[in-house]
């Protein structure tokens, strides 16, 4: 494949990887905020103008020309950004600051994943409404229909999606594409929505509505709904075609948002104006632009849900999140991960959210709260890392942007009584995961008093000469080799468990995202020895085995250390039952089951 046909086939895979999400806000955004807006033409153009200059600033700006200057190895998301500005900080309470801020963002981003394919599914069912004869169909009936593609969709995870993404650049091809043809076909009976083009309409919309209008730009945030997915995914495809597929996806979302506009004007009482504008140009193409809304909402979860497990997974090797058990589903593409947990607690998520709004358009009152407020602390991260790179007008237009998200997070939490406390209360529980995590492995190492390498060595030297040792070599887990977990103590002195060979196994994450490496320290005594293996903090599926073989370790036993927690602490009882739940380090790097051996150490917290 030559260059330019790489270039054209990065460009249409990014389409069904990264804009799914914003790609099927036509679905439901105008359609929601003429729910509560009058259907005048003033107010047409004004709401338009702010559709358009909402994917000009928080979109384009924000994300595609500032956030994707911003990388690690060409990653993107939350954790990069924590990961680039810690190290320029200089006060220890200005990381603990970023880290907590990043710790609500990675938590409004997974409460974002809960609704974001609740919305999308639902109102792509909806459009069933204007079938002939399918009018009357009940609430229930839809309800049921979604949650059955919602059910299909995520119990499909497990299997992979390798053969299924290499049908999503092309669907999307296609439905931007229906998107522009009816959006064009649409604004030649009503020019005059071109006049959206100006922001002086969006701004007199504001002026003219007061706090009407502030409540109308909570509904506005539903057109840049995934708008954070182009940088988050920028690892993926490269920066590249993400932004140069952005500038097609946006002139198709204008075209297409213009066009529903120029059909309300002469249709005022449209109500699901996407599928009715469709109806009205072509009715023999109904079924089938229908059955593309549903494939392209489909697409646009599958996205958020990969994108979940990514982030996730991010935790995971940051230490932020417990280890979960993960299943890799592709052989070639190492960043496609299953995590059970994650997608189990989604789908919950997600059919409850169905239940509890039954309209998409109720759903639209707990969207917005989450997207915003998690564009909110990237415009507060990228700001502070510009400055610190004495970027001072790149700053100025972060700052900017970090006051114009702010202000359309503000209009957001007027949904909170509306039932935006939703999206609140579903990023709380990983906010509380993480913290909780967080803070009980602090407690657990502080409660295992791991001996000192100089003292464990007083007793080591003195086992080591006078017991007959085990042929062979023994691995043994640490995060650090100068501080020795008890279970080694208790392995080595109590068990009198000793090989001719003993290596200490610490496996560092390293600042950037990518990298494996394993060496050999110096050797700290005789027949005790450190080996290193340092992880990129967004490596996928390191094989940590290969690592060992490639530095000639041939293990006979890996033990590792297992705590068995005692507490009447209600959190550290949760924390206990979390650890018990997920798996140990052995086993989240895969090592041979055969070899591994769990020493139990009690531990009261």
């Amino acid at each position: 494949m030559n260059h330019r046909a790489t270039k054209i086939y990065s460009i249409i895979k990014s389409l069904g990887l990264v804009f799914g999400d914003i790609g099927t806000s036509p679905i439901y955004t105008l359609t929601v905020i003429f729910l509560i807006t009058p259907h005048s033409e003033e107010n047409i153009v004004g709401v338009l103008s702010l559709i358009v200059w909402t994917l000009m600033l928080l979109v384009m700006v924000q994300y595609a020309w500032l956030a994707m200057s911003l990388g690690q190895n060409g990653e993107g998301g939350t954790i990069v950004l924590r990961e680039i500005l810690t190290p320029l900080l200089k006060s220890g309470r200005q990381v603990a600051f970023v880290t907590f801020l990043s710790f609500i963002g990675i938590s409004l981003l997974i409460g974002d994943g809960v609704i974001t394919p609740a919305i999308s599914i639902l109102s792509a069912v909806e459009g069933m409404l204007l079938i002939p004869g399918l009018e009357a169909i009940p609430q229930n009936w839809l309800i049921l229909i979604a949650a059955t593609i919602a059910i299909v969709l995520f119990s499909f995870q497990k299997k992979g999606t390798d053969k299924v993404s290499a049908a999503f650049g092309p669907l999307m091809v296609i439905w931007f594409s229906a998107l522009t043809l009816s959006g064009l076909i649409a604004i030649m009976s009503a020019p005059s929505v071109l006049q959206a083009l100006n922001p002086y309409y969006g701004i007199q919309f504001l002026l003219n509505h007061g706090f009407a209008g502030f409540f109308v730009l909570s509904e506005v945030t539903l057109c840049a709904t995934g708008g954070e997915a182009l940088y988050a995914d920028m690892g993926h495809l490269g920066r590249a075609p993400i932004v140069t597929a952005w500038y097609f996806v946006f002139v198709a979302l204008i075209v297409n948002y213009l066009g529903q506009g120029a059909f309300l004007i002469h249709h005022s009482e449209a109500k699901n104006i996407l599928f009715a504008m469709v109806f009205s140009q072509a009715k023999f193409l109904y079924i089938p632009f229908l059955i593309l809304s549903i494939m392209a909402t489909v697409i646009a979860s599958q996205a958020m849900i990969s994108g979940m497990f990514s982030i996730v997974y991010q935790g995971i090797t940051t230490r932020i999140m417990p280890l979960f058990k993960i299943a890799y589903t592709s052989t070639e593409i190492e960043s496609q991960v299953y995590i059970g947990f994650v997608n189990w607690f989604l789908l919950i998520s997600v059919l409850f959210i169905m239940t509890e709004f039954r309209e998409s358009s109720r759903l639209a009152a707990a969207y917005g709260l989450a997207v915003t407020g998690t564009m909110t602390i990237t415009g507060i991260m990228m700001t502070w890392i510009f400055w610190l790179r004495k970027k001072k007008r790149l700053s100025l237009i972060s700052l900017i942007m970090m006051l114009i998200t702010g202000g359309y997070f503000l209009s957001n939490t007027f949904k909170i009584p509306h039932g935006g406390y939703w999206s609140i209360v579903i990023a709380f529980i990983p906010f509380c995961m993480i913290i909780l995590y967080r803070d009980g492995q602090k407690r657990l190492y502080q409660a295992l008093r791991p001996l000192s390498l100089s003292v464990f060595l007083v007793s080591y030297r003195d086992i080591y000469s006078k017991l007959n040792k085990i042929k062979g070599s023994a691995l043994f887990f640490a995060r650090d080799p100068k501080a020795i977990p008890p279970y080694i103590s208790h392995t080595m002195f109590n068990n009198n468990i000793i090989y001719e060979d003993n290596i200490i196994i610490s496996v560092i994450k390293l600042d950037t995202p990518f990298g494996i490496d394993g060496f050999f320290k110096e050797e700290i005594d005789t027949g005790l020895r450190a080996f290193e293996i340092h992880l990129g903090y967004m490596e996928i599926a390191p094989d940590v085995e290969k690592i060992l073989r490639r530095a000639q370790i041939n293990e006979k036993a890996i033990f590792y250390g297992v705590e068995d927690i005692y507490t009447d602490n209600f959190f550290w009882i949760v924390f206990a039952l979390i650890k018990k739940l997920t798996p140990n380090i052995v086993q989240f790097y895969k090592l041979p089951r055969n070899k591994t051996h769990g020493v139990v150490t009690l531990v009261k917290m």
